[in-house]
């Protein structure tokens, strides 16, 4: 560790609030100069981030985690995907989605008519990586303590039919989220297998995590979008991009302004992994109307209406509060 790391880190220990203040130690070349302690806002200090893993998510709006979860825990998510998909397993409130491509081809009663499971709270084994240790102890350096798993996905990105739906618009996911603060909010996504360009990984515009929510809407795309695929509009197409290529068990955690996507899978294999939003259970519920996120509130509703043939008086907030589970210390309001 460098002489200014060690210094960071002293720093930090010696810190007792929240968010901590860190000041780099100054180099020969800086001794009569000074520069303000940095406060970091998106992560709290409880000695398991080093301060350049901190300060990297300070600002970038996600950080890395190599090998993480663990070869044993993707398998047996891998075979309670593929019994869902052969219809062995009936999960309550779990919402199976088809590519926009595979939907209109002729229907195959396997994994590959599968491109997502949404909402697997009420799946045991699958809702097991939700509640791993090796997870939730990181993102409690995100939330705190008090942790709720908000939303659920296991993603099977299908080789792309020549219409590239299987591309992700670039898009912010508190868009989808009734819930605030945004920065006690925090996604952890677990690649099941390999990741890399040619079959899709995850495409990220590092530090816009410190903008605002900006409007999404569906992207007129030739080939058509999948349900629920919002994308941003307007964001700078100029604006650097990382591909976050990795290695089967490796995850990575961001924050819900983060503007991020995929791209098409140009292989002829399936692209799996698994994803959980979590909050702080100190985090509490926002009227949407009025804002950007009428739109998605609008579709949410209407699906949620027909699904469980619910009236119209079911609420934004409704469709998330009975899919919030606690999973670590008290839930206070979410």
């Amino acid at each position: 560790m460098s002489r200014a790391a060690e210094r960071l880190k002293l720093l930090i220990n010696h810190l007792d609030r929240q968010p901590a203040a860190i000041r780099a130690a100054p180099t020969s070349l800086q001794t009569h100069s000074y520069s303000p302690p940095q406060r970091l806002r998106y992560s709290f200090d409880n000695d398991l981030l080093t301060p350049e893993q901190r300060l990297f998510y300070e600002e970038n709006g996600f950080i890395l985690i190599k090998n993480l979860v663990s070869d044993k825990d993707i398998e047996s998510f891998r075979k309670e995907f593929e019994r869902i998909c052969r219809r062995e397993v009936e999960v309550p409130g779990l919402v199976v989605m088809r590519d926009l491509a595979i939907a209109k081809s002729e229907f195959v009663a396997d994994q590959k008519a599968v491109s997502k499971l949404q909402d697997f709270q009420e799946d045991p084994e699958l809702f097991q990586y939700c509640t791993l240790p090796q997870i939730l102890k990181y993102v409690e350096c995100f939330t705190g303590p008090n942790i709720m798993a908000m939303h659920t996905m296991l993603i099977n990105k299908p080789p792309d039919a020549g219409k590239k739906t299987s591309r992700h618009p670039m898009h912010q996911d508190l868009h989808y989220f009734p819930f605030r603060p945004a920065d006690r909010i925090v996604c952890s996504w677990t690649a099941m297998e390999k990741v890399n360009r040619q079959n899709g990984c995850l495409v990220v515009l590092p530090g816009t995590h410190t903008g605002t929510l900006q409007e999404h809407d569906y992207p007129e795309w030739e080939g058509g979008v999948n349900k629920m695929y919002h994308g941003v509009r307007g964001y700078d197409p100029k604006h650097p991009r990382v591909h976050l290529e990795m290695e089967k068990g490796d995850t990575v955690f961001f924050h819900p302004l983060l503007i991020h996507g995929s791209g098409m899978n140009q292989t002829q294999g399936f692209r799996k992994a698994i994803s959980c939003h979590y909050a702080s259970a100190d985090c509490y519920y926002i009227d949407v109307k009025g804002t950007t996120q009428e739109n998605i509130e609008k579709e949410v509703q209407d699906i949620a209406a027909k699904k469980y043939a619910l009236d119209d008086n079911i609420t934004f907030k409704d469709t998330w509060a009975f899919r919030g589970r606690l999973v670590q210390g008290e839930r206070i309001s979410l």
